[in-house]
């Protein structure tokens, strides 16, 4: 079979391919991630949200939290062009317990997971590192601000939280565009050099 050389479009194509990459974004109940999927999307975000009533309220814990009316009951999705290669599809994971089974579906073919705490409720956070490690997904941790939560150092987070010293800790405001979005590039950058 005799090869053609390479057209201009061939060439175009080649060098314009964008990547999708699949990434989640988990925590546990009520630390921000369907705010954070909000701030970060570039198209309208894709939600799930129900209002919360009286018969989950022995179910989802609400101490802690003030002004939560409503709840994530499948996912949350954005999308997110980095450059003109990277597209970050984003997918927001439930945070109650009850749907961890739909964490199986969501983890296939997700290249990592930014995982959303809370400085104030940290031991809410142990299920779903567990969870994200069970699903050999590399992480990296965000630590979501909330209006006037104390200010942990980055050692007392990993102690806390039982890290490895690879993975990567960051604060953000998941309100606040910029912070989130050093949040995800921190993730982008430690799932790339992984790959090297």
């Amino acid at each position: 079979m005799v090869s053609r050389p390479a057209s201009d479009e061939d060439v175009y194509l080649r060098n314009n391919v964008q990547i999708a990459a699949k990434i989640l974004v988990v925590g546990h109940f009520a630390v921000g991630k369907t705010t954070f999927i909000g701030t970060m999307s570039e198209i309208p975000p894709l939600r799930t949200e129900e209002t919360m009533t009286q018969a989950a309220a022995h179910v989802d814990d609400l101490r802690g939290v003030t002004g939560k009316t409503t709840t994530t009951v499948a996912m949350d999705f954005g999308r997110l062009t980095l450059s003109d290669r990277l597209v970050l599809y984003l997918f927001g994971t439930p945070g109650q317990q009850r749907f961890v089974q739909v964490w199986e579906d969501m983890t296939r073919g997700a290249l990592g997971a930014l995982v959303l705490v809370d400085p104030e409720r940290l031991k809410e956070s142990f299920d779903v590192i567990d969870l994200v490690e069970q699903y050999g997904l590399p992480y990296a941790i965000s630590v979501n601000h909330f209006d006037g939560t104390p200010v942990r150092s980055d050692d007392e987070l990993r102690e806390a939280l039982d890290l490895l010293p690879e993975t990567p800790v960051v604060t953000c405001d998941a309100r606040d565009e910029k912070s989130s979005a050093n949040a995800l590039i921190t993730l982008v950058r430690y799932l790339q050099d992984r790959a090297r």
